[in-house]
């Protein structure tokens, strides 16, 4: 006779509850493997092939060795509507032996109990070898409407075991409710509340985060709810030094975020599975996968389960906080801002109980027209990167705000602030200066080209012509960027006639990268001694030139009527170098000229390097003519004379 049957016989139906309550969670491990065995055999036969899904960590995560069991996928197939699954008597009877398992606890609850007698005669009536796409459908749907089903009770059963345990825990630890634990377990169980408690706050009183924790023999067990829906499940198994997590979630994207944040305290996840499919579930399909910790000793794994508990709130709410975020920004950038939030111990919910969208779309409307036109997305007026990062602060402020009891309108204010400081920072210089990274690397790669002789490398020419082509590209965008949002805004205008100027440095530098690799197909007879040398002192001049030009965009940035007469010197020093650039390299070309007359006899070589070296001079006019275009614009902007 079972302990907890002989302890009933003795009429102290009281003792019982704990033992029976794990007993309950432990048949619900096994009913939610039953049905996913079962979703199994339906996709095998779907598919007409024998791969089933590998269950091995859900069956050891469930105690379950029965390999007649796990073969079962494989061996089913289909026949008109009906499934043929071998063994599905077999199935039936442990459905229904766990089903009552699972109830025992609950026995004075009347709706279960009628419940629990309607499944367990439904699957005693089962026909012992097929099942119906109907009955399949009974067994496991998770989706609410008119009907029920075995797995809606299975998910109801074991949401009242939950409130159970915690009406029965002998005491709480840090806020878990515990029951028949070991004295050994005492630091384990802390080490999971300190980082639940940790982050819990978080949340702010949106319902969860609830901990119920016994042991069942060898395992000690950790139930925690998360929220409030019904699939959104997490236990952890602590056995030795090895932890298995089980989780369950309706939203696939969540299920991989929250595989990302375990994977930073060593998660070792199998493959996600979908346990029931879109045809037999209306599409809502929810997915349950395994996490496995094997831990060095008795501190790492306290350490692993602090950085569980730790990272449980930032489920919470996520699905609805990933699409307000992407109004304004891409899906993937949506799901990194959360990511970072949760690494930051900010998270979203503060966000979003402060207004969240509105927050950053009463920002954009604060600015006005002149920097958002209405249907404008943050990302396209800030770039992704920023409107990343704008994001994350808003985040930041609000989880300060809310924490501290602020009133959301201060929380607005703050928000606009942000925003507009961000603009002031991540204006259209930020064009201009990517665009002059461009230059820049295009305008090095010649001088350290030329410094390693790639006149005379055709292959190193040629890749380096094509990396230049490509940098190219990504400037003349820059410039279709710029004519764009000129046509959008007026104060775009100057900024857009600005890059345009930039884009001729651009495309000559391009050109020269051209002709160098001409020049290195058998076309550089003549080119050692002198003229490589007059070659390279031009190429310095011009890299020189295209530093300057950065370093005068960069001080140009932090402009304004506040910029001290250091500033306005070092700009005017940095336009000054351009102008003595530019000079140099008309003396430098004519040096060029003399030295291929007077040492490269052949006429293709001559017009080619005479070709490349004017490209190269003629980078300098253009950047000469953009800095002095960049000295009137924000001069006119930071309000000082000319």
């Amino acid at each position: 006779m079972e302990k907890i049957e002989a302890v009933a016989s003795l009429g102290q139906a009281e003792l019982l509850r704990p033992a029976r309550v794990r007993a309950a969670l432990a048949a619900n491990d096994r009913l939610k493997l039953y049905l996913s065995v079962l979703q199994a055999a339906h996709d095998c036969a779907q598919r007409g092939d024998a791969r089933a899904l590998d269950l091995a960590r859900e069956f050891a995560a469930a105690g379950v060795d029965a390999p007649w069991l796990a073969q079962l996928p494989a061996t089913a197939y289909r026949e008109g509507k009906e499934l043929h699954v071998a063994g599905l008597d077999r199935l039936a009877g442990l459905l229904a032996e766990d089903l009552c398992t699972m109830a025992r606890p609950l026995e004075g609850d009347a709706d279960f109990a009628a419940r629990c007698a309607h499944w367990c005669a439904w699957l005693e009536a089962l026909a012992p070898d097929t099942l119906s796409s109907a009955q399949l459908h009974a067994l496991t749907s998770g989706k609410r409407g008119k009907d029920d089903s075995l797995h809606l009770l299975v998910m109801d059963l074991h949401k009242a075991l939950n409130r159970l345990a915690s009406e029965l825990s002998s005491e709480t630890i840090d806020g878990a409710h515990v029951w028949q634990v070991d004295a050994t377990d005492r630091s384990r169980i802390a080490a999971f509340m300190r980082g639940l408690n940790a982050t819990r706050a978080l949340k702010l009183d949106h319902p969860g985060l609830d901990t119920a924790v016994t042991r069942d023999g060898a395992r000690l067990l950790l139930q925690n709810d998360i929220g409030t829906n019904d699939a959104h499940v997490l236990v952890i198994q602590v056995e030795g030094l090895r932890v298995v997590l089980t989780y369950s979630d309706l939203h696939r994207r969540r299920f991989a975020f929250f595989q990302s944040l375990l994977c930073e305290v060593g998660a070792n996840w199998s493959e996600p599975q979908a346990r029931t499919s879109a045809g037999l579930n209306f599409g809502a399909t929810y997915y349950v996968g395994t996490a496995t910790f094997d831990c060095a000793d008795e501190e790492a794994l306290c350490g692993v389960l602090e950085g569980i508990g730790a990272r449980i709130v930032f489920l919470i709410d996520w699905n609805r906080a990933r699409k307000r975020l992407e109004q304004f920004v891409g899906k993937t950038d949506a799901v990194a801002i959360l990511a970072e939030a949760a690494r930051r111990r900010v998270g979203h919910m503060a966000w979003l109980a402060a207004g969240g969208e509105q927050l950053v779309f009463g920002a954009m409307q604060a600015l006005g027209p002149e920097y958002f036109r209405i249907g404008d997305r943050l990302d396209g007026v800030l770039g992704t990167e920023k409107a990343r990062a704008f994001v994350l602060e808003s985040m930041a402020l609000a989880s300060a705000a809310m924490q501290q009891r602020q009133p959301l309108a201060l929380v607005a204010d703050d928000t606009r602030l942000l925003l507009a400081r961000y603009l002031h920072r991540h204006d259209e210089f930020d064009l201009l200066a990517e665009h002059a990274a461009y230059c820049h690397a295009l305008a090095e790669g010649l001088r350290d080209g030329l410094a390693h002789g790639h006149e005379r490398d055709r292959k190193a020419a040629r890749e380096f012509s094509e990396r230049a082509k490509d940098w190219e590209r990504r400037a003349d965008q820059l410039v279709m960027d710029a004519r764009a949002r000129a046509e959008a805004r007026p104060r775009w205008e100057a900024f857009a006639e600005l890059v345009e100027t930039a884009d001729d440095v651009a495309d000559a530098l391009e050109e020269a990268a051209f002709l160098l690799s001409l020049i290195a197909a058998d076309h550089h007879q003549g080119w050692r001694g002198e003229v490589h040398q007059t070659m390279q002192l031009l190429a310095d001049a011009v890299l020189g030139a295209a530093q300057d030009h950065v370093r005068a965009l960069e001080i140009a940035r932090g402009f304004g009527e506040d910029s001290s007469a250091e500033d306005h010197e070092a700009f005017v020093a940095a336009l000054w170098r351009v102008l003595n650039a530019e000079r140099q390299c008309d003396v430098l070309l004519r040096d060029v000229r003399r030295a291929l007359a007077e040492h490269v006899s052949d006429a293709a070589t001559l017009n080619l390097s005479t070709d490349f070296a004017q490209a190269l001079e003629s980078a300098t006019d253009w950047l000469l003519a953009t800095g002095y275009g960049l000295r009137r614009l924000v001069f006119s902007r930071a309000g000082v004379g000319r």
